[in-house]
């Protein structure tokens, strides 16, 4: 459908009528009125379902995350559990975390649940998005909601659906699902909640959780090796205060300094630009507090408590902030190397990551004999391989964007037990005498140095997603033929799940779920891949540069013959 003033106009006054209350109408009259601009960005799509669920801007509109968006897709959720469990009633469980109306949407979903007959068990207060995963499971619920946008500014809001396994909507059942809400008006969302159906859950499940993150993120570290381990925790003003503190304290940590400008709850984020692990920034009063305490570790968790970021001593014993590819790398190695000398490999384990992720990942399954499988972007396509191969052992896995998932307990990336995996590491490699740091080079010399880099370029708003679009079917139409002067060998297309080799002029089909991703290869050894992001305005473009590393020595000429490479390719691709 064409996008006119007029047909927005018309989708707008659809709200002016009694199906919603006065407040919104009141809110859409003065945007007809005195806000063109905002109307055109409110009305002109529908929100959809991105790689993280269903995330947006707060406010009235079709495109805003508001009780009417969140109710219309919980109705038409309420639709779909009514019908596949028919022969019980079914249960979800609802948590949410820091952010500005998260409190009031969640009770929003639990009241057109309860009003469809579905059971709720709704958390007292926020909550990380790990515990919701666990909680689906551990009380038995057919489905589970999460209110958050993850690190998205303050003006977001979203809301992640998980299926009865602990993980996150996947196929059939999500398409099956926004089938059954794009059949729904606004009408036929039933708001009226039936409060006998709702139930308050609190510490009950805090318990369960926080005993199940401790057993499972702690390995070989002893209680003197603890004790000589000092880390420095931001909460970044989100929901892993009300867990991480407690694990570390109760894995054997006492040593541990909070960042207590960052330690309230606080949906508008008062002392970062973005509460994202991601940006260095985020984490500088961390830093800073870490200097004065002379911490060994440095960790900041996401306002949902999925992602962390930290740094560690480097060789020069100076804090450095690592990547989600580093750390991914080394919490892997750890897990794998625990898993071998304690239980012994024998050949049904599997290790995962993304298509965007570092390479590293594959050559290091291969040196340990296990598995390693590769989804897209998004952990709930990791969450679904642990169900679709029951007979195979998941050991850990993670992805570049600072999530990682620790055995299969929590069925989502989970920065609660990653955070007490990376104290394990810190702390026995001290004892040891090595480090978190050397361990990451020494890696590098075994299974190849690969560095990576992220660029992401932001496209707010209608005109914005027009923008990534022609950006992604020009690279399809005309694809480069070299990059930074190397001849581009393989593309791969997952939209079209197909693979082209330029050398031998063969074609073959990717055997994953179709995504709006390009990825090409070239003959030195470099990947660039371009992703549109499903919960972002951005389009990103992800880089990977190799090089063999004959000694830990050398690390520093080489890496910076890698600075340059990417450098070289980010100005080819004009991304600087």
């Amino acid at each position: 459908m064409q996008i006119t003033e007029s047909s927005i106009k018309t989708r707008a006054e659809e709200w002016l009528t009694p199906t919603f209350d006065t407040t919104t109408q009141d809110e859409i009259q003065n945007l007809l009125k005195n806000n063109p601009e905002e109307l055109k960005e409110s009305f002109y799509k529908d929100l959809e379902f991105g790689t993280g669920g269903m995330r947006g801007i707060m406010g009235p509109g079709t495109n805003r995350i508001n009780k009417y968006t969140l109710g219309k897709s919980t109705q038409g959720l309420s639709n779909y559990l009514l019908k596949q469990f028919s022969s019980v009633q079914p249960k979800a469980v609802i948590a949410y975390d820091c952010r500005n109306n998260s409190d009031t949407l969640a009770q929003t979903v639990a009241d057109v649940f309860s009003a469809n007959g579905i059971k709720v068990y709704l958390f007292s207060s926020l909550r990380p998005t790990p515990e919701l995963s666990f909680a689906v499971k551990e009380l038995g619920c057919h489905c589970g909601i999460v209110l958050t946008a993850s690190h998205n500014p303050p003006e977001y809001n979203g809301y992640k659906v998980y299926w009865e396994d602990g993980g996150q909507l996947v196929p059939p059942q999500d398409n099956e699902i926004i089938t059954e809400i794009n059949g729904l008006k606004y009408a036929d969302i039933k708001f009226e909640a039936n409060t006998e159906l709702i139930q308050k859950i609190d510490t009950e499940i805090d318990t369960v959780f926080i005993e199940q993150s401790v057993q499972h993120g702690s390995f070989a570290a002893t209680q003197e090796a603890k004790d000589n381990t000092t880390i420095v925790f931001t909460s970044l003003h989100g929901t892993s205060i009300t867990a991480v503190p407690e694990t570390l304290y109760k894995a054997g940590y006492k040593n541990v300094h909070i960042v207590k400008e960052q330690e309230k709850p606080d949906g508008n984020f008062p002392t970062v630009k973005s509460p994202n692990p991601e940006e260095p920034e985020a984490l500088t009063m961390a830093m800073e507090l870490a200097k004065k305490v002379n911490a060994d570790i440095v960790i900041g968790t996401d306002p949902d408590c999925d992602r962390l970021g930290i740094a560690v001593r480097n060789r020069d014993n100076e804090l450095q902030l690592l990547n989600g590819n580093q750390t991914m790398i080394v919490m892997t190695w750890f897990l794998l190397e625990h898993y071998k000398n304690k239980v012994g490999i024998k050949g049904n384990e599997f290790i995962a990551s993304t298509i965007v992720s570092t390479p590293m990942m594959k050559n290091m399954a291969e040196a340990y004999g296990v598995e390693y499988k590769e989804v897209l972007t998004g952990f709930k396509w990791i969450a679904k391989l642990i169900k679709d191969f029951p007979e195979q052992k998941f050991i850990g896995g993670g992805e570049e964007s600072f999530g990682f998932m620790v055995g299969d307990f929590v069925r989502d990336k989970d920065a609660v037990t990653s955070t007490l995996l990376a104290c394990e590491i810190v702390a026995f490699s001290k004892a040891k005498g090595s480090s978190f740091y050397n361990t990451l080079l020494e890696l590098y010399t075994k299974h190849g140095f690969y560095k990576e880099n992220l660029v992401s370029l932001v496209k707010k708003g209608m005109d914005g997603a027009a923008e990534i679009k022609q950006i992604m079917i020009d690279l399809r139409n005309n694809p480069p033929k070299l990059i930074n002067e190397e001849k581009v060998v393989l593309i791969e297309d997952y939209q079209t799940s197909n693979v082209k080799n330029i050398q031998d002029a063969t074609e073959h089909t990717i055997d994953i779920p179709k995504s709006n991703v390009l990825i090409f290869y070239t003959e030195a050894g470099s990947k660039i891949a371009a992703r549109p992001s499903g919960t972002e305005p951005k389009i990103k473009f992800y880089i990977s540069v190799q090089e063999h590393l004959d000694t830990v020595s050398n690390f520093s000429i080489v890496h910076q013959q890698l600075e340059d490479r990417i450098g070289a390719i980010k100005k080819d691709l004009k991304l600087t």
